[in-house]
């Protein structure tokens, strides 16, 4: 009757993890919130629903092993190449100083040595999945404070296996020899090592053969195999099932199949999360909490606080901004998932005793409750301390903007970079606002104008010389932030054009209202590009594709009706088209052309243009004579250079060209 009660338990919790979804996404509130609260409500200690605390801990396992695999499918040592050096140094610098000030702490409160450094261990790790799952739907993850986040967690993450391996050396007998000691570790870490090299030498090999197959249920079986005998493997040398399904997690990410690996996990993700931290919260002891509820509340908000503040001090020298490292700081405050590993393998060896774990349960729990309010709140946070203790940010020794009729443009990202390098070929002047240390660096290599700092301060935005600028560019990948300096630009300067890009177009109309000139979605510009490089393709005239464009981004890129061309003027217009410079215009309805002849348009004379082919009503005529008369609809095949072109297409198309395509 076992298998019964754990189904009955999977169905209970898959019961309560879909309305708490659908309740909780109403309120705008996380859903990781909600799956707590319902592990505690539902759990032994609360109403009794799921009544068996051996399941309960079964539960926790399999989650824990399946979110662990997720986790390291989506970690790769080129991963952290791409974060960046700095943020790797942040994430070492934020697990040192947390570990030793926790172990100091709990030292103090008299604790023995070993319980002191597994604390430490438990206080360095953040929450995951609860601040990537945020900061990606924030569209945070690429901002300066959210590289910082990622890498960090990562680190933690990383360092997940040599914690274990310490604890598991914490944890041998007292009486037991150094050798003893030692060789218990070695073969630990000669365990994990294996599995390493041997899974990457074979599963490559075995993956490839499987994927030759085509077969994709086979592959999927044989991922899950893997992940799931790595893991018993690792539990048969004294690691924990948990870290034997992060190894197998990171062995596969650094394959050539990771991204089809990830594609068929992902699915189950958000039931393996849920899982997870519904039995977490079934860990609670509603009794023990509420009986020291006072101490539990103050020993969390002390976690919260340390952390934050930890994780701003060793964030500052790298990155001298104190909105970022608030921001950063309040993602990783909270205790994180990971910590539960290493609690439940610390807790058999008597590391941790029974009571401690019990108040570390309920204290990593509250701080995850906490989380997500603590990230919403830390930008208006950020901004309040700022202005209480009237902090600057600006660089000691910045270069001088241009005096005026420059442009500023905030962010050194792709887009930043390739509108400065568009400037600097034109011979305009810019001056560039960014805040992550290496591409300023990188820039300054360049010769570019760049200063460091918060475009969100109005100081800031004086020095890059916004009261004189002829237009200002809003590059950046923080939805927050990107709100925030529109409205500083705005209030400093009514009059200059300012032009923002964004990722969504539901964000165009607050940017708009804000004091935006003009909003960029990513979103509808690639479909834009898209779209216009097919019909390109299929040689529809250059200006009938403009006009499409023009109104779309007029009317807030709301598709609208266009003109179509016949099947067959298409098919016809490509053959007619030579190797050599050549376009199509169609002559709009209100085009000055119409009734003009050839000659009284004078293209060739006054131009240089040549019109060597027209269509007209789906039919092809090829060197049209001088006497030929312009009608609309006319879709005329030109010759000449590319500027003579578009001056020739300026004057045919003169007339109220928005009109034809409304």
């Amino acid at each position: 009757m076992a298998e019964s009660t754990i189904l009955r338990d999977l169905v209970i919790l898959f019961a309560a993890a879909l309305p708490i979804v659908l309740v909780f996404q109403h309120l705008n509130i996380p859903s990781v919130v909600g799956f707590l609260i319902a592990g505690i409500v539902i759990g032994p200690h609360g109403v009794g629903i799921i009544a068996q605390s051996a399941d309960v801990e079964s539960l926790a396992d399999i989650g824990l092993v399946l979110l662990l695999f997720v986790v390291g499918l989506e970690l790769s040592f080129a991963q952290l190449a791409r974060i960046g050096r700095l943020a790797v140094w942040v994430g070492a610098l934020q697990i040192a100083v947390t570990s030793v000030c926790a172990t100091a702490a709990a030292r103090v409160a008299g604790l023995p040595f070993a319980e002191c450094v597994v604390i430490g261990f438990l206080a360095v790790q953040s929450s995951t999945v609860i601040v990537l799952k945020i900061l990606a739907d924030r569209d945070e993850i690429d901002a300066p404070h959210g590289r910082i986040t990622v890498g960090v967690l990562l680190i933690q993450d990383l360092c997940l296996v040599p914690m274990v391996l310490l604890t598991r050396l914490l944890a041998a007998p007292a009486g037991a020899s150094a050798a003893t000691v030692l060789t218990v570790l070695a073969k630990a870490a000669g365990a994990v090592a294996w599995i390493v090299v041997t899974a990457r030498l074979l599963l490559p090999a075995a993956l490839r053969l499987i994927v030759a197959l085509r077969s994709r249920e086979l592959f999927t079986g044989a991922i899950i195999l893997f992940s799931l005998g790595t893991a018993w493997l690792a539990s048969q040398f004294g690691l924990s099932l948990a870290i034997g399904a992060l190894i197998a997690g990171l062995v596969i990410s650094e394959s050539e199949y990771s991204h089809q690996a990830i594609a068929d996990i992902l699915p189950f993700r958000d039931a393996f999360n849920s899982i997870f931290f519904i039995s977490i919260g079934m860990l609670v002891h509603v009794d023990f909490l509420w009986a020291h509820l006072v101490p539990l509340l103050g020993a969390a908000l002390l976690i919260l606080a340390i952390k934050a503040l930890i994780v701003c001090a060793v964030t500052l020298p790298f990155y001298p901004s104190f909105r970022v490292a608030v921001i950063a700081g309040g993602s990783l405050a909270a205790l994180g998932e990971v910590s539960f590993v290493l609690a439940r393998f610390a807790l058999p060896s008597g590391l941790l005793p029974e009571a401690h774990y019990e108040a570390f349960v309920a204290v990593a729990v509250l701080t995850m409750l906490a989380a997500p309010f603590l990230i919403h709140a830390a930008p208006r946070a950020a901004a309040r301390l700022q202005g209480w203790l009237r902090l600057s940010e600006s660089a000691a020794a910045a270069p001088v903007p241009p005096t005026g009729n420059h442009v500023v443009i905030i962010g050194y990202g792709l887009n930043g970079e390739n509108l400065a390098h568009v400037l600097r070929q034109t011979g305009l002047p810019y001056f560039i606002l960014e805040m992550d240390p290496e591409r300023i660096d990188t820039a300054r290599r360049r010769g570019e104008p760049i200063l460091y700092g918060d475009a969100a301060r109005p100081e800031v935005l004086r020095q890059a010389g916004i009261n004189t600028a002829h237009a200002v560019v809003v590059a950046i990948s923080d939805p927050v932030a990107t709100r925030h300096i529109v409205a500083l630009t705005r209030q400093s300067n009514a009059q200059v054009p300012l032009i923002v890009r964004t990722r969504y177009v539901a964000e165009m109309d607050e940017l708009l209202r804000l004091g935006a000139t003009e909003v960029i979605p990513e979103e509808y510009e690639t479909s834009v590009e898209i779209f216009a490089r097919v019909l390109r393709r299929l040689r529809v005239p250059r200006n009938v594709i403009a006009l499409q464009i023009e109104l779309i981004r007029k009317q807030g890129y709301r598709m609208l009706r266009g003109l179509e061309l016949p099947r067959q003027t298409l098919d016809q217009l490509s053959h007619i088209l030579a190797a050599t410079t050549t376009e199509t215009f169609m002559v709009p309805q209100r085009s000055a052309a119409i009734g003009q002849s050839i000659r009284d348009l004078k293209l060739r004379r006054a131009i240089g243009v040549t019109i060597i082919a027209v269509v007209r009503d789906s039919q092809p005529i090829t060197n049209p004579s001088p006497d030929w008369e312009m009608r609309a609809g006319d879709i005329l095949v030109m010759l000449g250079s590319h500027a003579q072109l578009d001056q020739a297409m300026r004057r045919l198309g003169e007339g109220n060209a928005e009109d034809d395509l409304s």
